[in-house]
């Protein structure tokens, strides 16, 4: 599917709840008591009828599908609420790979991104607040992305995997991913700070 039928698609979706359409087309919300984190990306990818994919090439084969929670700050206005997961770190290949030719790049180079209104941990309703599409393009936030990278990239080679901490990087940060604290496996988040860049506000 092209990303620009992909976005009036979408589109279609702004005001509806997610919640309702992932029950419609029998996506997973809970699981043994937890939260599925990747519910509404799941229910959106199955709405635009694609097969749920956690590889690491784009899901749409030139362009990702990304999703966001946005929550209510108390004056009521909305704000991002949390890191954006892009893909998973392998250690092996982040060390033989430079930023050019890396997952990550991949994965950021053509997105388009839902954002939805988190409501609550029992996710009772989810409405679909925006989406818009993000390129890679602007020099400076490549440029930055880059330096990030690179700084995986070179903690990896000389500190070795375990010395990867969330306090790295300005963009893009490498966090665990997993079941639990103690988790050994990681991935590249985007800030929240980049996500605000990429809607080009400070609140919503």
């Amino acid at each position: 599917m092209e990303r620009t039928e992909a976005l009036k698609k979408i589109a279609l979706l702004i005001g509806k709840d997610l919640r309702k359409l992932a029950h419609e087309h029998k996506i997973t919300v809970f699981r043994e008591g937890k939260t599925n984190k990747g519910w509404a990306g799941h229910t959106i990818e199955r709405y635009l009828g694609l097969p749920l994919n956690s590889s690491q090439s784009p899901n749409f084969g030139s362009w990702e599908l990304k999703t966001i929670s946005l929550k209510h700050l108390k004056n009521k206005d909305l704000s991002i609420k949390e890191t954006m997961a892009i893909t998973m770190i392998d250690p092996y290949n982040v060390e033989r790979t430079k930023f050019e030719d890396s997952h990550l790049l991949t994965k950021l180079k053509k997105i388009v991104i839902a954002a939805r209104i988190w409501e609550g941990k029992d996710e009772k309703s989810s409405m679909l607040h925006s989406v818009r599409t993000f390129d890679l393009d602007n020099p400076e936030i490549y440029e930055q992305i880059k330096a990030d990278y690179d700084l995986v990239r070179e903690a990896i080679i000389k500190k070795g995997f375990s010395s990867l901490t969330g306090r790295m990087g300005v963009f893009i940060q490498p966090r665990t991913k997993g079941p639990g604290h103690g988790s050994t496996s990681r991935a590249f988040y985007a800030r929240t700070s980049f996500l605000k860049k990429i809607f080009h506000i400070q609140q919503l």
